[in-house]
């Protein structure tokens, strides 16, 4: 099955087409790691949800 874009729901690496969250935010298990606040501004549909 080839793959497709997901814009409901989980994301799932095998069967939807995905970026890397942390080659686009190389700071962001840092700041995780310590508790800090921050944001993620972008337009719609751009993958604010899926970087988790």
């Amino acid at each position: 099955m080839p793959r497709w874009f997901n814009t409901t729901g989980h994301c799932r690496a095998d069967i939807h087409y995905m970026l890397s969250p942390t080659s686009r935010l190389p700071d962001l298990e840092g700041l995780i790691a310590q508790e800090n606040y921050f944001v993620i501004h972008a337009p719609r549909q751009s993958g604010k949800t899926t970087i988790s």
